[in-house]
Protein backbone atom coordinates (compact mmCIF):
# COMPACT_ATOMS: atom_id res chain seq x y z
CA UNK A 1 0.00 0.00 0.00
CA UNK A 2 1.30 3.45 -0.90
CA UNK A 3 0.90 5.61 2.18
CA UNK A 4 2.61 8.75 0.90
CA UNK A 5 -0.83 10.35 0.44
CA UNK A 6 -0.54 11.16 4.15
CA UNK A 7 2.11 13.80 3.49
CA UNK A 8 0.00 16.27 1.42
CA UNK A 9 -3.13 15.54 3.48
CA UNK A 10 -1.37 16.33 6.77
CA UNK A 11 0.33 19.39 5.27
CA UNK A 12 -2.97 20.80 4.01
CA UNK A 13 -4.73 20.06 7.31
CA UNK A 14 -2.00 21.77 9.32
CA UNK A 15 -1.98 24.82 7.03
CA UNK A 16 -5.78 25.15 6.96
CA UNK A 17 -6.20 24.58 10.68
CA UNK A 18 -3.57 27.22 11.47
CA UNK A 19 -5.54 29.70 9.35
CA UNK A 20 -8.74 28.79 11.21
CA UNK A 21 -7.00 29.20 14.58
CA UNK A 22 -5.74 32.62 13.52
CA UNK A 23 -9.30 33.77 12.85
CA UNK A 24 -10.43 32.20 16.14
CA UNK A 25 -7.67 33.96 18.08
CA UNK A 26 -8.55 37.32 16.56
CA UNK A 27 -12.26 36.83 17.32
CA UNK A 28 -11.50 35.93 20.96
CA UNK A 29 -8.84 38.63 21.36
CA UNK A 30 -6.13 36.04 21.99
CA UNK A 31 -3.48 38.52 20.97
CA UNK A 32 0.14 38.71 22.10
CA UNK A 33 0.61 42.37 22.94
CA UNK A 34 4.27 43.51 22.80
CA UNK A 35 5.89 44.52 26.09
CA UNK A 36 9.42 45.12 27.37
CA UNK A 37 10.03 41.35 27.47
CA UNK A 38 8.84 40.75 23.91
CA UNK A 39 10.95 40.17 20.81
CA UNK A 40 8.19 41.44 18.52
CA UNK A 41 6.68 44.88 18.04
CA UNK A 42 3.30 44.15 16.41
CA UNK A 43 0.26 42.65 18.24
CA UNK A 44 -0.07 39.11 16.88
CA UNK A 45 -2.60 36.28 17.41
CA UNK A 46 -1.29 33.31 19.38
CA UNK A 47 -2.17 29.64 19.79
CA UNK A 48 -1.46 28.46 16.24
CA UNK A 49 0.62 25.55 17.54
CA UNK A 50 -2.62 23.72 18.32
CA UNK A 51 -2.73 22.96 14.59
CA UNK A 52 0.51 20.99 14.95
CA UNK A 53 -0.89 19.12 17.93
CA UNK A 54 -4.17 18.08 16.31
CA UNK A 55 -2.73 17.16 12.93
CA UNK A 56 0.09 15.11 14.46
CA UNK A 57 -2.33 13.19 16.70
CA UNK A 58 -4.48 12.52 13.64
CA UNK A 59 -1.40 11.40 11.68
CA UNK A 60 -0.26 9.05 14.46
CA UNK A 61 -3.69 7.43 14.63
CA UNK A 62 -3.61 6.86 10.86
CA UNK A 63 -0.07 5.45 11.06
CA UNK A 64 -1.22 2.98 13.71
CA UNK A 65 -4.28 2.03 11.66
CA UNK A 66 -2.14 1.20 8.61
CA UNK A 67 0.48 -0.55 10.79
CA UNK A 68 3.27 1.95 10.23
CA UNK A 69 3.83 2.53 13.94
CA UNK A 70 3.43 0.48 17.11
CA UNK A 71 0.83 0.74 19.84
CA UNK A 72 3.46 1.68 22.42
CA UNK A 73 4.80 4.46 20.19
CA UNK A 74 1.28 5.76 19.63
CA UNK A 75 0.47 5.76 23.34
CA UNK A 76 3.81 7.32 24.30
CA UNK A 77 3.69 10.15 21.78
CA UNK A 78 -0.03 10.96 21.88
CA UNK A 79 -0.26 10.61 25.66
CA UNK A 80 2.79 12.70 26.59
CA UNK A 81 2.03 15.23 23.85
CA UNK A 82 -1.63 15.61 24.80
CA UNK A 83 -0.91 16.25 28.50
CA UNK A 84 1.64 18.88 27.53
CA UNK A 85 -0.60 20.52 24.94
CA UNK A 86 -3.61 20.72 27.29
CA UNK A 87 -1.69 22.47 30.07
CA UNK A 88 -0.09 24.76 27.47
CA UNK A 89 -3.49 25.55 25.94
CA UNK A 90 -4.92 26.43 29.35
CA UNK A 91 -1.91 28.62 30.09
CA UNK A 92 -2.28 30.37 26.72
CA UNK A 93 -5.90 31.21 27.59
CA UNK A 94 -5.36 32.11 31.24
CA UNK A 95 -2.30 31.96 33.50
CA UNK A 96 -1.59 28.62 35.20
CA UNK A 97 0.60 28.69 38.32
CA UNK A 98 4.15 27.49 37.70
CA UNK A 99 3.86 24.60 40.18
CA UNK A 100 0.84 23.15 38.36
CA UNK A 101 2.53 23.53 34.99
CA UNK A 102 5.60 21.75 36.33
CA UNK A 103 3.48 18.94 37.78
CA UNK A 104 1.81 18.46 34.41
CA UNK A 105 5.20 18.51 32.67
CA UNK A 106 6.58 15.79 34.94
CA UNK A 107 3.39 13.77 34.46
CA UNK A 108 3.72 14.00 30.67
CA UNK A 109 7.40 13.10 30.86
CA UNK A 110 6.74 10.14 33.16
CA UNK A 111 4.10 8.88 30.73
CA UNK A 112 6.53 9.11 27.83
CA UNK A 113 9.40 7.48 29.72
CA UNK A 114 7.20 4.58 30.84
CA UNK A 115 5.84 3.77 27.38
CA UNK A 116 9.19 3.99 25.57
CA UNK A 117 10.88 1.84 28.22
CA UNK A 118 13.05 4.55 29.75
CA UNK A 119 16.62 5.26 28.74
CA UNK A 120 18.37 2.61 26.67
CA UNK A 121 21.99 1.64 27.42
CA UNK A 122 24.40 4.34 26.29
CA UNK A 123 27.36 3.60 24.05
CA UNK A 124 30.38 5.72 24.96
CA UNK A 125 33.72 5.10 23.26
CA UNK A 126 32.44 1.73 22.12
CA UNK A 127 31.43 0.65 25.63
CA UNK A 128 27.79 -0.02 26.47
CA UNK A 129 26.72 1.53 29.78
CA UNK A 130 23.37 0.57 31.31
CA UNK A 131 22.39 3.13 33.94
CA UNK A 132 19.30 1.18 35.05
CA UNK A 133 16.87 3.19 37.18
CA UNK A 134 19.23 6.16 37.22
CA UNK A 135 18.94 6.24 33.43
CA UNK A 136 15.15 6.28 33.60
CA UNK A 137 15.33 9.10 36.15
CA UNK A 138 17.64 11.06 33.85
CA UNK A 139 15.26 10.40 30.93
CA UNK A 140 12.43 11.93 32.97
CA UNK A 141 14.34 15.16 33.56
CA UNK A 142 15.55 15.14 29.95
CA UNK A 143 11.97 15.19 28.67
CA UNK A 144 10.94 17.93 31.11
CA UNK A 145 13.91 20.01 30.00
CA UNK A 146 13.20 19.37 26.30
CA UNK A 147 9.62 20.50 26.83
CA UNK A 148 10.63 23.69 28.59
CA UNK A 149 13.64 24.59 26.50
CA UNK A 150 11.52 24.43 23.35
CA UNK A 151 9.11 26.84 24.99
CA UNK A 152 12.01 29.13 25.91
CA UNK A 153 13.42 29.02 22.38
CA UNK A 154 10.11 29.89 20.72
CA UNK A 155 10.73 33.61 21.00
CA UNK A 156 11.16 34.92 17.47
CA UNK A 157 9.27 34.35 14.24
CA UNK A 158 9.75 30.96 12.64
CA UNK A 159 12.59 29.65 14.80
CA UNK A 160 10.67 26.81 16.51
CA UNK A 161 9.10 25.67 13.24
CA UNK A 162 12.40 25.73 11.35
CA UNK A 163 14.06 23.76 14.14
CA UNK A 164 11.34 21.09 14.07
CA UNK A 165 11.32 20.76 10.27
CA UNK A 166 15.09 20.59 9.80
CA UNK A 167 15.72 18.33 12.81
CA UNK A 168 13.01 15.85 11.87
CA UNK A 169 14.01 15.88 8.20
CA UNK A 170 17.61 15.22 9.21
CA UNK A 171 16.57 12.34 11.45
CA UNK A 172 14.46 10.85 8.64
CA UNK A 173 17.38 11.01 6.21
CA UNK A 174 19.58 9.20 8.72
CA UNK A 175 16.91 6.55 9.39
CA UNK A 176 16.57 5.94 5.65
CA UNK A 177 20.31 5.73 4.99
CA UNK A 178 21.00 3.64 8.11
CA UNK A 179 18.29 1.06 7.46
CA UNK A 180 15.72 2.00 10.11
CA UNK A 181 12.61 2.66 7.98
CA UNK A 182 10.32 1.56 10.82
CA UNK A 183 11.27 4.74 12.69
CA UNK A 184 10.80 7.13 9.80
CA UNK A 185 7.10 7.98 9.68
CA UNK A 186 6.44 9.79 13.01
CA UNK A 187 9.26 12.36 12.64
CA UNK A 188 8.47 12.75 8.93
CA UNK A 189 4.86 13.66 9.64
CA UNK A 190 5.84 15.86 12.58
CA UNK A 191 8.02 17.80 10.13
CA UNK A 192 5.05 18.10 7.76
CA UNK A 193 2.76 19.31 10.58
CA UNK A 194 5.33 21.92 11.61
CA UNK A 195 5.81 23.00 7.97
CA UNK A 196 2.08 23.66 7.55
CA UNK A 197 2.14 25.92 10.59
CA UNK A 198 5.45 27.51 9.54
CA UNK A 199 3.80 28.91 6.41
CA UNK A 200 1.92 31.26 8.76
CA UNK A 201 4.73 31.76 11.29
CA UNK A 202 7.72 32.43 9.04
CA UNK A 203 8.95 36.02 9.42
CA UNK A 204 6.96 38.19 9.60
CA UNK A 205 4.67 35.92 11.63
CA UNK A 206 0.91 36.12 11.15
CA UNK A 207 0.31 33.92 14.23
CA UNK A 208 2.43 32.66 17.11
CA UNK A 209 2.78 29.05 18.24
CA UNK A 210 1.90 29.47 21.91
CA UNK A 211 2.84 27.20 24.81
CA UNK A 212 0.54 24.41 23.60
CA UNK A 213 2.54 24.02 20.40
CA UNK A 214 6.06 24.68 21.63
CA UNK A 215 5.82 22.38 24.65
CA UNK A 216 4.23 19.70 22.48
CA UNK A 217 7.08 19.85 19.96
CA UNK A 218 9.69 19.71 22.71
CA UNK A 219 8.36 16.62 24.42
CA UNK A 220 7.55 14.82 21.15
CA UNK A 221 11.10 15.35 19.89
CA UNK A 222 12.42 14.09 23.22
CA UNK A 223 10.25 10.97 23.16
CA UNK A 224 11.24 10.26 19.55
CA UNK A 225 14.91 10.40 20.55
CA UNK A 226 14.42 7.99 23.48
CA UNK A 227 12.38 5.66 21.28
CA UNK A 228 15.07 5.62 18.56
CA UNK A 229 17.79 4.76 21.08
CA UNK A 230 16.15 1.39 21.76
CA UNK A 231 16.57 0.52 18.09
CA UNK A 232 20.19 1.70 17.99
CA UNK A 233 21.86 3.44 20.98
CA UNK A 234 23.83 5.64 18.59
CA UNK A 235 20.62 7.31 17.46
CA UNK A 236 20.28 9.10 20.80
CA UNK A 237 23.56 10.88 20.08
CA UNK A 238 22.22 11.66 16.59
CA UNK A 239 19.13 13.38 18.01
CA UNK A 240 21.13 15.30 20.63
CA UNK A 241 23.43 16.57 17.88
CA UNK A 242 20.56 17.55 15.57
CA UNK A 243 18.88 19.47 18.42
CA UNK A 244 22.13 21.19 19.35
CA UNK A 245 21.15 24.80 18.58
CA UNK A 246 18.20 24.75 20.96
CA UNK A 247 19.89 22.62 23.64
CA UNK A 248 23.05 24.74 23.80
CA UNK A 249 21.38 28.17 23.75
CA UNK A 250 18.70 27.26 26.30
CA UNK A 251 21.05 25.37 28.65
CA UNK A 252 23.83 27.96 28.47
CA UNK A 253 21.33 30.75 29.16
CA UNK A 254 19.75 28.88 32.07
CA UNK A 255 23.11 28.14 33.71
CA UNK A 256 24.23 31.77 33.49
CA UNK A 257 20.97 33.01 34.96
CA UNK A 258 21.11 30.45 37.76
CA UNK A 259 24.67 31.43 38.66
CA UNK A 260 23.62 35.08 38.73
CA UNK A 261 20.71 34.28 41.04
CA UNK A 262 17.94 35.27 38.63
CA UNK A 263 14.41 33.95 39.04
CA UNK A 264 14.61 31.52 36.14
CA UNK A 265 10.84 31.03 35.95
CA UNK A 266 10.32 34.70 35.08
CA UNK A 267 9.99 35.81 31.46
CA UNK A 268 13.12 37.29 29.90
CA UNK A 269 14.72 37.85 26.54
CA UNK A 270 18.35 37.01 27.27
CA UNK A 271 18.79 33.96 25.03
CA UNK A 272 21.52 34.17 22.45
CA UNK A 273 19.07 34.07 19.57
CA UNK A 274 17.14 36.99 21.10
CA UNK A 275 20.26 39.13 21.46
CA UNK A 276 21.15 38.18 17.87
CA UNK A 277 17.73 39.20 16.52
CA UNK A 278 18.03 42.60 18.23
CA UNK A 279 21.55 43.04 16.90
CA UNK A 280 20.43 42.32 13.33
CA UNK A 281 17.25 44.34 13.78
CA UNK A 282 14.99 41.56 12.49
CA UNK A 283 14.11 37.90 13.05
CA UNK A 284 14.66 36.52 9.57
CA UNK A 285 18.49 36.30 9.55
CA UNK A 286 18.54 34.43 12.86
CA UNK A 287 15.79 32.00 11.89
CA UNK A 288 17.46 31.25 8.56
CA UNK A 289 20.84 30.85 10.30
CA UNK A 290 19.38 28.20 12.62
CA UNK A 291 18.15 26.22 9.62
CA UNK A 292 21.51 26.52 7.87
CA UNK A 293 23.43 25.41 10.97
CA UNK A 294 21.16 22.40 11.33
CA UNK A 295 21.55 21.34 7.70
CA UNK A 296 25.19 22.16 6.96
CA UNK A 297 26.88 21.66 10.33
CA UNK A 298 24.88 19.43 12.67
CA UNK A 299 23.44 17.02 10.08
CA UNK A 300 26.83 16.00 8.58
CA UNK A 301 28.21 15.29 12.06
CA UNK A 302 25.09 13.29 12.96
CA UNK A 303 25.52 11.30 9.72
CA UNK A 304 29.13 10.48 10.66
CA UNK A 305 27.95 9.26 14.08
CA UNK A 306 25.15 7.15 12.56
CA UNK A 307 27.64 5.45 10.21
CA UNK A 308 30.01 4.72 13.10
CA UNK A 309 32.76 6.94 11.70
CA UNK A 310 32.74 9.12 14.82
CA UNK A 311 31.97 8.17 18.43
CA UNK A 312 28.65 9.63 19.55
CA UNK A 313 29.99 11.48 22.59
CA UNK A 314 32.93 12.87 20.59
CA UNK A 315 30.58 13.92 17.79
CA UNK A 316 28.42 15.72 20.33
CA UNK A 317 31.39 17.67 21.67
CA UNK A 318 32.58 18.60 18.18
CA UNK A 319 29.06 19.68 17.19
CA UNK A 320 28.47 21.75 20.33
CA UNK A 321 31.78 23.64 20.59
CA UNK A 322 30.97 26.21 17.85
CA UNK A 323 27.45 26.53 19.27
CA UNK A 324 28.89 27.38 22.69
CA UNK A 325 31.12 29.96 21.00
CA UNK A 326 28.03 31.47 19.33
CA UNK A 327 26.20 31.51 22.67
CA UNK A 328 29.11 33.45 24.19
CA UNK A 329 29.41 35.74 21.17
CA UNK A 330 25.72 36.64 21.31
CA UNK A 331 25.73 37.07 25.11
CA UNK A 332 23.35 34.22 25.95
CA UNK A 333 22.24 34.55 29.55
CA UNK A 334 23.78 37.97 30.14
CA UNK A 335 21.81 40.86 31.59
CA UNK A 336 19.34 42.21 29.07
CA UNK A 337 19.70 45.53 27.28
CA UNK A 338 18.09 48.40 29.10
Amino acid sequence: MNDWWLVPVVAILSFALTGFLRRYAISRSLIDIPNQRSSHSIPTPRGGGVAIVLTFIFAMCVLFAVELTTKDALIALVGAGSITAVIGFLDDHGHIAARWRLLAHFSAAAWGVYWVGGLSPLVIAGVSVDLGWLGHFLALFYLVWMLNLYNFMDGIDGIAGVEAVTTCAGACLIYWLSGFPQLLWPPALLAVCAAGFLCWNFPPAKIFMGDAGSGFLGIILGVLSLQAAWTDPGLLWVWLILLGVFIVDATFTLMRRLLRGDKVYEAHRSHGYQFASRQFGKHLPVTVAVGLINVFWLLPIALCVSYGKVDGALGLVVAYLPLVWLAIKFRAGQLEDR
